[in-house]
């Protein structure tokens, strides 16, 4: 894995890649464990947890 695949991501970005919006990403995060890291006030995502949980089936509706 490149150091670039193993940056983490911010909202936006997270967002553009799950095709979401913001307040989609921070309900899965409260009510659906989305993997996500808490930095400060700014939440940071690696896209190897995101792509784990989507295929775990835990993002279904």
């Amino acid at each position: 894995m490149t150091e670039l695949e193993d940056r983490y991501y911010s909202m936006p970005e997270i967002c553009k890649y799950l095709g979401i919006s913001r307040d989609s990403a921070l309900k899965w995060i409260a009510n659906k464990g989305m993997p996500a890291h808490k930095v400060g006030k700014k939440w940071k995502f690696k896209l190897s947890e995101i792509d784990a949980w989507v295929n775990s089936g835990q993002a279904e509706e």
